[in-house]
């Protein structure tokens, strides 16, 4: 008898994180067939994360583009994804998240009637516009699918009008923390451009930021905020870990470029930054995935956003939103950063499950595929 035939497509960095363990159990799984697509979304940033988990997609489409716009994204994705589908003829079809390659992928396979699994789906924030596109691209993904994935019971009964929603609910934890489990060490040997970083006996600040809504005027608001920290705290350095957008780049280095206690960095490698985030005393970020990294880290951060799709972090004790008013960072930092110089970082279980997430979405996988008992 045929093996069921599972397609799994990533595009970008953090859905290639988050989905690697999942696609290495599926590969693993004698009884299931597996392929793996990338849309190249991101170029690099992908790369690296498929070298780190060793995985080489069936399909790669190479999408990006020096100024890429959404348009050409999803254009691309539902193009190149739909002639993979006709060829391929999978059984169920795996995205993840909120990208314009999840929603895309999602699209070309329902128009295909073929079955969709969201990984991490029923996220959300109040506003359609925050993030940008993504949560757009998280709503329409969940209309699109049948099969659920979700990280928490908040985001399942965000699912729960099962008019609208018509497939199987699945809560799993996230796979974001299966990542770290394999990843964080003890002993992790730091390149050398992050050394004088990791090795400063000062406070250390890890800093992302890259959203759309906080290009402009909130980037530049942000780095006086950082500024101000710094000044604060005469002691400390700062890591920026800058996104590779040559707008956003320029922005950051005209506030923050030349400043002594100031590293700007290209992001690092999945292993080193899980790492970074281990080793830093106060992390700085826009970031949805980092705000689950850390819960399994027992780390604490200050959320550059009005308002987050992981509220159950901060619920937790985990994470504090304070948005991108320079004087509210720099506020929130006097007053987080003295307790947690002393060792006072978050102590609770993670909010998003216990690092074995992809196990459980592997038992629904098989119990829709192979009609075996789920759980």
């Amino acid at each position: 008898m045929k093996n069921p035939l599972v397609l799994t497509i990533l595009g970008t960095r953090p859905e290639a994180i988050k989905m690697a363990p999942l696609v290495r159990l599926l590969i693993d799984d004698p009884q299931i067939d597996h392929e793996l697509i990338v849309t190249a979304q991101h170029r690099g940033l992908l790369d690296d994360v498929l070298a780190l988990f060793d995985l080489t997609p069936a399909v790669d489409l190479d999408l990006m583009q020096e100024g890429q716009s959404l348009d050409h994204i999803t254009s691309g994705v539902l193009g190149g994804v739909g002639a993979a589908l006709d060829s391929l003829q999978p059984d169920l079809v795996l995205v993840h998240g909120d990208t314009t390659t999840s929603f895309a992928a999602a699209l070309a396979a329902f128009h295909r009637q073929i079955p969709v699994g969201h990984v991490e789906s029923g996220l959300r924030t109040s506003s359609i516009g925050e993030p940008f596109p993504e949560e757009f691209n998280r709503r329409a993904t969940d209309l699109l699918a049948r099969h659920y994935y979700c990280p928490t019971e908040l985001a399942a009964a965000n699912l729960a009008d099962r008019s609208f929603y018509g497939g199987e609910v699945f809560v799993t934890g996230n796979t974001a923390l299966d990542s770290v489990r394999m990843i964080a060490r003890d002993d992790y040997v730091f390149p050398e451009e992050l050394q004088d970083f990791t090795r400063h006996v000062g406070p250390r600040l890890l800093i992302t930021s890259h959203r759309r809504e906080n290009w402009g005027s909130n980037m530049d608001s942000i780095c006086r905020g950082i500024k101000g920290i710094l000044a604060d705290h005469p002691q400390a350095m700062a890591c920026f870990c800058w996104h590779p957008n040559p707008q956003l780049r320029n922005q950051i280095r005209s506030q923050l470029g030349g400043h002594g206690r100031v590293l700007l960095t290209d992001p690092p490698r999945y292993d080193a930054f899980v790492n970074l985030l281990r080793v830093s005393d106060l992390i700085l970020t826009d970031s949805g995935g980092i705000q689950e990294e850390i819960t399994m880290l027992g780390r604490f951060a200050l959320v550059l956003r009005r308002e987050t799709e992981r509220p159950e972090a901060e619920a937790a004790g985990f994470t504090r939103i304070v948005g991108t008013d320079s004087h509210d960072i720099r506020l929130a930092a006097r007053e987080e950063l003295p307790r947690l110089l002393r060792g006072e970082h978050p102590t609770g279980p993670s909010p998003f499950g216990d690092g074995h997430s992809s196990e459980r979405i592997l038992t629904a996988i098989r119990g829709l595929l192979l009609e075996a008992p789920v759980g």
